[in-house]
């Protein structure tokens, strides 16, 4: 996305205040054109972020990468294909982290949700639940952390932003496998499953020291459902 400076502005006028050593002060007209280019670009990066979400990891799910295919494959390669630079999917992958994994799936993966199993953006006013199975594929452990859907950023003013196998009290159920609940209160005796929301968010899914289950999708992560 280029910021586009008035007809007749010379290349010495764009840049000349950035440099290194210097102070940023662009003027009045400069400052104008960068809030308007903000302001422009935000939803077409936003587009693209959701886009990511078309091709599912597992299929008939909601759950992706995300990230572009592109993108990931570059950053392991420090984009070594001189014919694969993906800007607008890098900045897709920027807007909700400041770095991105060159070696994914050795030591960590991501699985992102926006959406729940009837396809509906996760709205911070309802409850939803979330049945990670039985036997899951980490050596180490596996997070659900809830964030602000229109910021990428923790959800503010919460007691906290996660629950994982590694959280000491969380509760299992019979078969092992464990429900984590997303809304803005606690359900009735669910407090220690619970992840506060209020505001309208996604899911980011963490597995440290992935196991083969999870890339032979013989263990399948189901859907954040709404409870009713």
């Amino acid at each position: 996305m280029w910021v586009r400076f008035p007809p007749g502005t010379v290349a010495s006028e764009k840049t000349d205040f950035i440099g290194k050593s210097k102070p940023f002060n662009p003027d009045a007209q400069t400052r104008a054109i960068l809030a308007s280019a903000v302001r422009n670009v935000h939803p077409y990066v936003d587009a693209q972020y959701e886009a990511t979400f078309q091709v599912p990891f597992f299929e008939g799910t909601h759950w992706a990468l995300p990230g572009d295919k592109k993108v990931i494959e570059g950053m392991s390669s420090a984009f070594a294909d001189p014919n694969s630079y993906p800007i607008d999917k890098r900045a897709a992958s920027y807007s909700i982290g400041y770095f991105s994994p060159k070696h994914l799936g050795s030591g960590q993966f991501y699985l992102m949700a926006i959406k729940d199993k009837s396809g509906r953006p996760l709205a911070g006013g309802k409850t939803y639940r979330l049945t990670v199975p039985p036997n899951p594929p980490v050596k180490l452990y596996w997070s659900a952390t809830a964030y602000d859907r229109q910021t990428h950023a923790l959800i503010r003013d919460t007691s906290r932003s996660s629950r994982g196998s590694n959280s000491a009290e969380i509760q299992k159920n019979p078969d092992g496998s464990a429900d984590v609940y997303f809304s803005p209160t606690a359900p009735p005796g669910k407090e220690a499953n619970w992840i506060p929301t209020g505001h309208d968010f996604e899911v980011l899914f963490r597995l440290y020291g992935p196991e083969q289950p999870l890339f032979d999708k013989t263990w399948v992560l189901p859907d954040v459902e709404e409870v009713k």
